[in-house]
């Protein structure tokens, strides 16, 4: 096992650091196990012009993962194909579905799914990798593919697509996967959104590793609108599993960012986007 980790956050919904630009999305560069990875592409090419900020050179990395279908996470993946001509791109078969959102008795869409046009998707078909179930890059990097619902831990929020007979239904998320590195320590999880939940994504995540921790969670948790009760619920699930970090990031939500911070205390870092992570838990801009 090759031991050693960092990240950095390409994008994110904020940021206090110079020159770095924030959007509404996600995306971190990883190097770990002797690998360079692109876990998700936010929303447009701007984490491309973060990069250069921070040294990180898209051409080198070896491969990418897409945590779901939607816009936030898959906008700069053109760009993305444009600077890199090598990385295989894991992407859950269901992502492309048509994306709505209901809210006051509407349909509203489908601008949530993948933007990507005609042109940009032949461009990059080439390199897209379907998952389904889990996908072992190697003996300690795994994509989860499906992530197994566990009930009562799920975001209200709800998302719907046109299926195949052109009816809308509501989507179960299935096209949601985590990429999970194993090191010395025990699991780094990362998670996009959590619209399956965060505590079903740990559970399938650990799942594919028995018998190790979770050392780290960085995770979008779609808390933004949970209950109180809801979000002290999965703070107790995620404090239960004793990491030694919690990232909560992009759609967590205010208030569970600051439940987490405040049960959590330095184990909980409130990451932004230009921000660096490393092994021993330091952050820099």
């Amino acid at each position: 096992m090759d031991k050693g980790i960092k990240f950095k956050f390409l994008m994110e919904n904020k940021t206090d650091n110079p020159g770095i630009l924030a959007e509404h999305g996600l995306s971190i560069y990883i190097e770990a196990c002797g690998k360079r990875i692109l876990f998700d592409a936010g929303a447009t090419d701007i984490f491309v012009k973060n990069a250069e900020m921070m040294n990180v050179d898209l051409s080198d990395v070896d491969f990418a993962v897409v945590s779901h279908g939607h816009y936030d996470h898959t906008g700069g993946f053109p760009s993305f194909c444009e600077i890199n001509e090598k990385a295989d791109i894991y992407i859950h078969k269901n992502a492309f579905r048509e994306s709505y959102v209901l809210k006051d008795g509407r349909l509203y869409g489908p601008d949530d799914g993948i933007r990507w046009n005609r042109s940009q998707y032949d461009f990059m078909k080439k390199r897209l990798v379907f998952t389904d179930g889990p996908v072992r890059i190697s003996d300690d990097i795994c994509v989860t593919g499906t992530i197994k619902r566990e009930d009562g831990f799920q975001p209200t929020e709800k998302f719907y697509y046109r299926d195949g007979e052109g009816n809308i239904t509501e989507d179960d998320m299935s096209h949601e996967q985590c990429l999970v590195i194993r090191q010395p320590e025990g699991l780094y999880i990362f998670s996009g959104c959590s619209h399956t939940g965060v505590i079903s994504a740990i559970n399938t995540s650990k799942a594919l590793f028995p018998g190790e921790r979770m050392a780290l969670l960085v995770a979008g948790m779609h808390l933004y609108s949970a209950s109180l009760q809801i979000r002290t619920d999965v703070i107790d699930r995620i404090e239960a599993e004793q990491p030694e970090c919690v990232m909560p990031v992009h759609c967590t939500g205010i208030e569970a960012i600051c439940d987490l911070k405040s049960r959590l205390g330095e184990r909980c870092i409130i990451a932004t986007a230009g921000d660096s992570y490393n092994r021993n838990g330091d952050t820099n801009g």
